[in-house]
């Protein structure tokens, strides 16, 4: 057997010499110059990844590849070039060079892998080290900055209509009181109560200054979102707009998301460089103080909200909860705006470099393999003055955290626990909770016009306002429209539970509607009365929500919503019954368009 394999070899060789030989007599060309044998640099496995720059080594291993190492058919007809014509009869030089490649062990090449695993991103090539925070940052800065995009998105649709010049609560009559209460100066308790820029600002166009405010917003952070680019200038002068916004607010950004958005961006500051607008700053690496500050807020998150649970309503205890959560809390009909989203963002700084590196490309030259070649440099920039700078803003930011959150961690630690409160006017560290007691029946307000002289007239007909998002009509689809946000629907929920005297606000919205003043009339859904003469009269009923089981007489009718009137909201009005309403408030009277 042995034997005969020999002679198989042997004829083999035979035939592939031959083979040359007849080529080269049917092509002559200059005689080959004589096989020399191999120098050691021959014999050195061929590099992977980009050639070092002087004064650098080269990074461990790279996403690029040249020519000679490339897995796959480029790769192996470079090999086969750089061979020769003896490649149909293996040499010893030739067994020599394949055992350097391989490293000395002896191993065969891979076809189709590169030196090391696979990476995170489901790429050929090393992973990422973990411990860096590169990545982490751009996925951060990219997630406020989306956010911040839909906050000044929904500001910009809806804020002259609830805080504008004819606005349902007038941002300007509300920092003319906080000016009076302050003895008619804009002085620093003036300042401390409603920090916003608005103060210094002409209020002659409050309508404009809420439009240019946000579109301000809208444009820093899409240019932040698209690029991935940002510095502390930037993310300050997104978190000072929005701060400007919500301090005056009032009633329509009372709620703990706007809270928790201001102290996220606040966060995101101290993730960049002062100046520099890049993805990768090599200057400025993320500091660790501010990746824990991103972990302690999510920690205070989740904690606040599960002790709230188990301190308020006992159904939360029985696990009973569930029963009413999706009929009562609008998950269903998406109006929790952003706080979901919101939440996910600080849980992102829980992840290095090497865990969200599937998210990236792993191209030559992009931002991942750019990372790699940082964290195989092992090198650092001399340390300069505004390392220096930069080391003491870093310390000074986590002890001011920490300062500010002892009342915090104090409120967590009491049986009293209160949610998603300030204890400083900055909202720059906060206290957290949602839920904490759960209405077990769902009530809506439905306001009704009419275009009778006599409201008390059985003949009546009222038709109904319906409203973006919020239950009213019984055969519409509860909307999902999350992270936007619909202010005028949220409130409105809550102002079910109360009394109109309580929300002012809502007395303001009818009269608006018996004048079919357009801004009003943007924030809802139908009017009855369009292309109609004005209604004389606006009542608000109260009904009791339900939905309609699936599979029975009501589902088959096409309907979501069961309702069951409760009784009367508000009584009948009308625009000049109210005039005494707003002259007392110092609103402007409702003009019909």
């Amino acid at each position: 057997m042995s034997s005969h394999l020999n002679t198989f070899i042997s004829k083999t060789v035979s035939r592939a010499r031959s083979a040359q030989h007849t080529f080269l007599h049917r092509n002559p060309s200059p005689r080959p110059r004589p096989r020399r044998a191999p120098t050691e640099a021959q014999l050195r496995p061929p590099p992977r990844g980009p050639p070092a720059k002087p004064g650098r080594r080269r990074p461990r291993s790279g996403g690029c590849f040249p020519p000679a190492a490339l897995p796959g058919p480029r790769g192996a007809a470079s090999r086969m070039l750089a061979a020769g014509p003896d490649m149909a009869a293996p040499s010893a030089a030739l067994r020599q060079r394949r055992a350097a490649a391989a490293g000395g062990s002896g191993a065969p090449e891979t076809p189709g892998r590169a030196e090391g695993p696979e990476s995170a991103g489901g790429g050929v090539g090393p992973l990422l080290s973990p411990g860096t925070f590169w990545l982490t940052r751009i996925v951060l800065l990219r997630a406020v900055a989306l956010l911040y995009l839909v906050a000044f998105l929904v500001a910009y649709h809806q804020n002259k209509q609830l805080i504008g010049e004819k606005g349902l609560l007038p941002c300007k009559l509300y920092l003319q009181n906080v000016k009076k209460y302050f003895k008619g100066k804009i002085n620093l308790d003036a300042l401390s109560y409603a920090p916003t820029i608005i103060w210094f600002l002409d209020w002659s166009d409050m309508d404009s200054i809420l439009d240019y405010i946000s579109l301000l917003g809208l444009v820093i952070s899409a240019f932040v979102l698209i690029t991935g680019c940002a510095n502390m200038v930037l993310m300050a002068v997104l978190w000072v707009l929005y701060l400007s916004l919500v301090n005056v607010g009032q009633i329509w950004y009372s709620f703990g998301w706007e809270s928790q958005l201001l102290e996220t961006g606040f966060l995101g500051m101290f993730l960049c460089p002062l100046w520099t607008l890049s993805r990768l700053p090599r200057s400025t690496p993320p500091s660790s103080i501010v990746i824990w500050g991103f972990r302690w807020l999510i920690f205070r998150i989740m904690l606040g909200a599960g002790l709230i649970k188990i301190r308020e309503d006992h159904c939360w205890r029985d696990l009973t909860c569930m029963n009413y959560h999706y009929e009562v809390l609008l998950i269903i009909s998406g109006n929790l705006s952003f706080l979901n989203w919101l939440t996910i963002v600080p849980s992102i700084a829980c992840f290095d470099d090497r865990s969200l590196a599937f998210l990236f490309s792993p191209r030559c030259g992009g931002v991942k393999d750019r990372v790699l070649q940082l964290q195989g440099s092992g090198e650092q920039p001399p340390p300069g003055l505004g390392c220096h700078i930069r080391r003491v803003v870093n310390i000074s930011f986590g002890l001011l955290i920490a300062y500010l959150s002892v009342p915090v961690v104090i409120n967590l630690l009491s049986s009293r626990q209160v949610m998603n409160t300030s204890f400083n006017p900055l909202r720059i560290v906060n206290t957290y909770g949602a839920f904490g007691s759960i209405t077990k029946e769902r009530t809506e307000v439905i306001l009704q016009g009419t275009s009778s002289p006599d409201p008390n007239d059985p003949a009546a007909v009222w038709q109904e306002f319906d409203f973006k998002c919020k239950p009213g009509d019984l055969w519409r689809r509860p909307c999902f429209i999350s992270p936007y946000h619909y202010r005028l629907d949220w409130l409105m929920w809550f102002a079910a539970f109360q009394t109109y005297e309580q929300n002012e606000w809502i007395i303001h919205l009818a009269g608006k509607l018996l004048a079919q003043e357009e801004e009003a009339l943007s924030l809802i859904a139908t009017n009855p009365f369009a292309g109609k003469d004005p209604p004389r009269w606006i009542r608000g009923e109260h009904f009791k929500y339900k939905f309609s089981k699936p599979g029975g007489a009501h589902a088959a009718e096409g309907k979501w919503w069961i309702r069951k009137r409760i009784g009367p909201y508000f009584p009948p009005v009308n625009l000049q019954g109210l005039r005494k309403f707003y002259e007392d408030r110092n609103w402007p009277y409702p003009v019909r368009d």
